[in-house]
């Protein structure tokens, strides 16, 4: 069985060494890193793009239009290259994404307009396959227990150190294109571009490189996977309704789709949030932005596996949701920098522990010719939550309704909650629980015990 190796338990430098020879031979240990230098690169722009739109004369709803329009492109991408992930094989429609990502990126630092923005999002949302597509390759190579928890978790450990690098690393390159505007300026690639959006030309450049960087890991490191020998997935024409139809998957990207939906608020209105309760600027986002990330690698990289062997993946998720919902929910309280920090610490631990878990969960209750489907389908939920979640989150913070904004985002993560307390209903078919195992009847993880 080729996958993330089993956890050394033995004590002592003999066994870290085991342990780190071990890692370096994991298939998946490309994919880590393609995974960290995208996240890296997207990660260098979120915080920017909300004060972006805004020196372009758009409106606080503008701006989360400008976020949100890259999610509406994704939601229809995401099951069409889950399908073609399971056909094809991951490698080619991961490089495909990674193209159109880099398109993206580069008609970013190139725009004259607003419109030339919205245009570099959609471009970049139409072929956003790259983390369910890395999703399913560590399904792909991974078996349906702790081993595959601990393989999300370091995916969300190269997801956290980007989502902590990338941020700061954006503002300490616009606060350096503010401090050398001459130098800017002589060396614009595009004419028309206002002086004023100069400090962003540099995030995206270097967002694009950063893309370039990933590409050529795909194609000289990452190992190619052949297609799923069962393919019944990919000639499914409706991928929704295949897996919204079936109790187990249903509940399962119910639950994902409502953590999603609070994130992605969060995420979508926190720079404006930040701009109109304290005063911030992109740079001083991005190190909010990096603190977040801080939290979720340092949890993902460490006791999240414990975690998970102890707690079991669905009451981990509801410890997860009830950080969030408090973390989330008290930002319409915080009016000091303290107390603003201790909500970020809290809510962010809750999302390092959920997305993983609920990941893992999900991809449990379908077979392994299934997996990209299925999560291509949890990204098109993710997607439908990140177009709901900017664009209410900037209404909300534009009319100065801060607290209902916390509200908004602490209230779906509690929903979440909710349904994670819900009995599962019984299966109405028998489907495979692994490839590696005899065919059996698939079970929900079972209910831990109070």
């Amino acid at each position: 069985m080729s996958g993330w190796p089993r956890p050394i338990y033995g004590r002592g430098p003999r066994g870290n060494r085991k342990a780190t020879q071990a890692m370096r031979r994991s298939p998946l240990l490309p994919i880590f890193l393609t995974v960290f230098v995208d996240v890296l690169g997207l990660t260098l722009i979120l915080p920017l793009l909300p004060y972006y739109a805004k020196d372009y004369g758009g409106t606080d709803v503008v701006a989360g239009a400008l976020m949100a329009v890259y999610a509406a492109c994704m939601f229809v991408s995401g099951p069409v290259l889950g399908r073609l992930s399971d056909r094809f094989g991951r490698k080619p429609i991961l490089l495909v994404s990674q193209l159109g990502t880099l398109a993206g990126w580069l008609i970013l630092a190139g725009s004259t307009s607003l419109q030339m923005l919205f245009l570099g999002r959609i471009i970049a949302g139409l072929t956003a396959g790259n983390l369910s597509i890395a999703q399913a390759y560590i399904s792909d190579v991974t078996k349906p227990n702790e081993e595959r928890t601990q393989a999300f978790g370091f995916f969300g450990i190269a997801f956290g150190t980007g989502f902590l690098l990338g941020p700061w690393i954006s503002g300490l390159l616009t606060a350096f294109a503010k401090g050398h505007h001459d130098l800017m300026a002589r060396y614009q690639i595009v004419e028309g571009v206002p002086e004023k959006l100069y400090k962003y030309q540099l995030p995206s450049l270097t967002a694009a490189a950063l893309s370039l960087c990933a590409i050529l890991l795909t194609i000289f490191v990452l190992p190619a996977r052949k297609p799923s020998a069962g393919g019944s997935a990919a000639r499914r024409s409706f991928a929704f309704k295949q897996f919204l139809s079936r109790p187990a998957p249903r509940k399962r990207l119910t639950e994902f789709f409502l953590f999603s939906l609070s994130f992605s608020a969060l995420t979508g209105g926190l720079s404006l949030y930040l701009q109109h309760r304290f005063g911030f600027d992109a740079e001083h986002a991005g190190y909010i932005f990096g603190l977040s990330g801080l939290i979720g690698a340092v949890v993902q990289g460490g006791p999240l596996r414990k975690l998970a062997r102890r707690f079991g993946e669905e009451r981990l998720a509801m410890i997860g949701l009830g950080a969030m919902a408090i973390g989330n929910g008290l930002l319409g309280f915080a009016y000091s920098l303290s107390f603003l920090l201790v909500l970020v610490v809290i809510g962010a631990f809750g999302a390092a522990v959920v997305r993983p878990s609920i990941t893992t969960l999900v991809t449990r209750t379908v077979s392994p010719p299934e997996q990209g489907s299925v999560l291509g389908v949890s990204q098109s939920l993710g997607s439908l939550a990140q177009i709901a979640g900017p664009l209410v989150a900037s209404w909300l913070i534009g009319r100065e309704h801060l607290g209902i904004y916390g509200a908004f985002c602490g209230g779906f993560s509690l929903l979440g909650l909710f349904t994670l307390l819900q009995r599962p209903e019984p299966p109405a078919s028998v489907e495979i629980a692994s490839a590696d195992e005899p065919p059996a009847p698939m079970r929900e993880a079972p209910r831990a015990s109070a």
